[in-house]
């Protein structure tokens, strides 16, 4: 069976790629790969909502406890920086998580855990890959069933000033989609006596059916809520709850770029976590502009939380970020965490002394501006896809548009080939990102201007020189 992995695991159609065969066959190379490192092995386990998830689990722990791993399997749904927090917290071996994220229903998939509570590297997932098509063993006396949630709500006490919350009277709207951060965030808030309401809080094995990707295409049911409802704010979390998205309390989309200058606002003026900023290429150079100091770095890398964990395993981060929603944090874990980003988001507007998030957000504008940033997706089914951009690298671009390139920045893929270049213009806050995809036919165009005319020139830059 042909099994490929992607950056921190895999993923396939339901059934037809994903299924009690190959589950069990990337479970025994796992437990092969943990084996091979050390005799005294522990793993924790998580599902998520989807057809099949608590099945495979259960198949996955009963292949590692056939080869000696001591297991830990939750015992119900929970979102994977639930499972992430529990590896490092327990301080197991790894962790493996059953899900698709946020891909559309008809997938399944595996994202592989390590000890520091934050996805794999890409060297440690090619390592499993060589052990994949091994002899099976199956055995289910190493199996202990346990409510993950507990620590992690205990975790978040100490992370979150509830108290300040409760005296702002905020009423908060979550939109879970149908995934794996049920009604988890609710819960939290109740306890606090904060009013909380949860939309599409079941887990559903086709997410009501919607993609449960917290962008604002996919959040209409959300918007409709606020505007109807008297909230201060609207936070919604992804199909495993890793991903956050936020709405003002009248209905409108909150970009990932403005919540990211948010967040690291809130983070390092507010809670004063200590330590450098990392974010994807993709993410808005503003960061640089108002948080880059003496003492603080923001460093770029390439697109993919991955590369954002591979920065947090070495040095003091105060905040990792990245444009599809995901947020980390130095004093958590080296993941996403789609429920922490929702509550530091409804701390932050409890501090601000504002009741709803459109009149903050109003008033932070005149500190940072507005955000020019879009971008496009190219279909590109051509056989030289991943040799566009080496091939681009080696010419020599003086100017984009009007402007001149300071500097060009190249990203490489986890086989050493360039899949992303990014340019940097004269000016604060002017770039251009060209990205290949490995997985898919597709190219990826991203800009960032100093206004709308000039991120849309970029833009028809970067697709006037890959049609060359």
């Amino acid at each position: 069976m042909n099994i490929f992995f992607g950056t921190d695991g895999w993923r396939g159609l339901l059934d037809k790629e994903v299924n009690e065969q190959s589950i069990s066959i990337v479970a025994q190379a796992f437990a092969d790969y943990l084996n091979e490192i050390k005799n005294d092995n522990s793993v924790a386990i998580g599902f998520d909502g989807r057809k099949n998830s608590q099945l495979f689990a259960k198949i996955f722990a009963e292949v590692l406890s056939g080869n000696k791993v001591k297991v830990f399997l939750s015992d119900r749904v929970i979102p994977t920086p639930v499972l992430s927090f529990t590896v490092k917290n327990k301080s197991l071996s790894a962790g493996v998580m059953i899900t698709a994220s946020h891909n559309p229903p008809e997938y399944s998939g595996v994202k592989f855990k390590a000890s520091y509570g934050g996805p794999f590297l890409t060297e440690e997932t090619a390592k499993v890959e060589k052990f994949l098509n091994k002899n099976l063993i199956r055995r289910n006396d190493l199996i202990t069933r346990e409510n993950f949630l507990i620590d992690y709500f205990n975790h978040l006490e100490k992370l979150i000033d509830f108290e300040l919350i409760r005296t702002a009277r905020l009423n908060v709207l979550i939109d879970s989609m149908g995934g794996a951060g049920a009604d988890y965030l609710e819960r939290i808030l109740l306890a606090h006596n904060i009013p909380a309401k949860t939309i599409y809080q079941l887990p559903d094995e086709k997410f009501f059916g919607r993609l449960a990707e917290p962008i604002e295409k996919n959040l209409k049911p959300l918007s409709e809520e606020l505007k109807q409802g008297n909230y201060s704010i609207g936070v919604a979390t992804d199909g495993d709850a890793d991903r956050c998205g936020v709405m003002l309390d009248d209905g409108s989309w909150l970009s990932a770029q403005e919540t990211i200058l948010l967040l690291a606002d809130f983070c390092l003026n507010i809670k004063k976590y200590r330590g450098n900023i990392v974010k994807t290429s993709s993410v808005t150079d503003k960061l640089k502009t108002f948080f880059e100091t003496k003492q603080r770095k923001v460093i770029d890398v390439q697109v993919g939380f991955k590369y954002i964990t591979e920065v947090m395993i070495k040095q003091n981060i105060a905040f990792g970020c990245e444009e599809s929603g995901g947020f980390g944090y130095g004093v958590h874990i080296p993941e996403r965490d789609g429920i922490l980003s929702s509550l530091f988001m409804i701390e932050m507007l409890a501090h601000s002394g504002f009741n709803k998030l459109s009149e903050y957000v109003h008033h932070k504008r005149k500190t940072f501006g507005e955000i020019f940033y879009d971008r496009i997706d190219l279909s590109y089914d051509q056989p030289d896809r991943n040799d566009l951009l080496p091939e681009l690298y080696k010419k020599y671009l003086d100017k984009i548009s009007e402007f001149r390139v300071v500097f060009v920045k190249p990203f490489y893929s986890s086989r050493n080939v360039i899949n992303g270049l990014k340019f940097f213009l004269e000016g604060n806050n002017r770039w251009l990102l060209i990205r290949s995809s490995e997985t898919e036919p597709i190219v990826r165009i991203y800009a960032e201007g100093q206004s709308t005319d000039e991120v849309k020139q970029f833009l028809e830059f970067g697709k006037n020189i890959l049609n060359k």
